[in-house]
């Protein structure tokens, strides 16, 4: 839907943007642009689907943009960019990089459009955006390191595969993972330096790099344990690990849930996913963001919760709900 703007007569120049005070009528809605990390994964079509549902129950325009590549940090930016010179009610931000997006948020927020940050924060930007709906991340890289330990029997080597650099989510589930980790004295981390990358292909080829590594004169791999911290990075090393003839022949723990890994936790390849709730997210996201437009109280901080999904785990009501949301309900229309 377009949203409809009755232009103010006073407008001032703020930081190279054009600020124009804009009134509108009671009958008017307001509309809001979510803007994603990308746009291809499941996890993003969750959240998509989560947005569409408090839009609708709200009765809001909401604005779908992100990148087509999850490293795309100058379409992202040009993204965020374009939302302010339309002069959107708010924007929903998932931060590409904790770092770059900081000008174009504080601009944001400057010319008079709140901004909430879901999945991935800023550095020190608290006092920008209105409030953070995410994942405790550091937790869930914990949740990761505690269960891998369990798996391989407290002792032996694993690897890290980490996503990608200035991701704030997953680098906080690396180091939340390194920081569990090192309490079993039994286990060493052999590789926690490689990075797979923002593709399902690169992470596949990182995830490749790593099994020629470590991988012993019998054919078999030299550890014991692998961690892999978000959507992308998981499936590159499923099918990694699948492509030599290795899969299930080390304990596998990943991170978000695609119908490819939940397969792969079905098999056996995979033996636990840390599993977030992006419909969640989305909803918050955009609620959140409404009860600041409309004078209400928000929380700063919205946890959405993290939990660990084992193949036992798969016929539980609650977890079938999480991991497999209806999301065409939302995303059809």
């Amino acid at each position: 839907m377009i949203s409809r703007f009755v232009p103010y007569i006073l407008c001032s120049l703020t930081l190279g943007f054009l600020s124009c005070n804009q009134g509108k009528n009671a009958q008017e809605e307001l509309t809001i642009a979510v803007i994603p990390k990308g746009t291809t994964h499941m996890f993003w079509q969750s959240i998509h689907a989560g947005a569409v549902k408090a839009a609708q129950e709200l009765d809001v325009n909401i604005l779908w943009v992100g990148p087509e590549k999850e490293d795309d940090r100058q379409q992202q930016i040009t993204l965020v960019d374009t939302q302010i010179l339309a002069q959107v009610d708010g924007i929903v931000l998932a931060p590409l990089d904790d770092m770059a997006l900081r000008r174009p948020v504080r601009t944001a927020v400057t010319n008079n459009i709140p901004v909430v940050i879901i999945d991935s924060g800023l550095k020190d930007s608290e006092d920008i955006y209105t409030s953070f709906v995410a994942t405790d991340n550091r937790e869930g890289g914990r949740i990761a390191a505690r269960e891998l330990a369990r798996l391989i029997g407290g002792h032996g080597k694993v690897i890290l595969l980490r996503y990608q650099e200035g991701s704030a989510s997953t680098d906080n589930r690396e180091q939340g993972f390194l920081e569990q980790i090192q309490e079993f004295e039994g286990i060493t981390v052999v590789s926690d330096e490689q990075y797979a990358g923002a593709t399902k292909a690169q992470a596949q080829q990182a995830s490749e790099n790593l099994i020629l590594r470590f991988k012993a004169s019998n054919g078999m791999l030299a550890v014991d344990g692998v961690f892999c911290p978000n959507e992308s990075s998981t499936y590159g090393m499923l099918q990694a690990l699948r492509r030599n003839h290795l899969a299930g022949k080390l304990k596998f723990v990943g991170f978000d849930a695609a119908e490819s890994m939940i397969e792969g936790l079905r098999q056996d390849e995979i033996h636990g996913l840390v599993v977030q709730n992006p419909f969640r997210m989305g909803y918050l996201g955009v609620k959140t963001m409404v009860q600041h437009l409309r004078g209400e109280p928000v929380e700063k901080r919205i946890d959405t919760g993290v939990t660990f999904v084992g193949k036992e785990d798969l016929s539980r009501p609650e977890i079938r709900n999480l991991i497999d949301p209806n999301l065409e309900k939302w995303l059809a229309r």
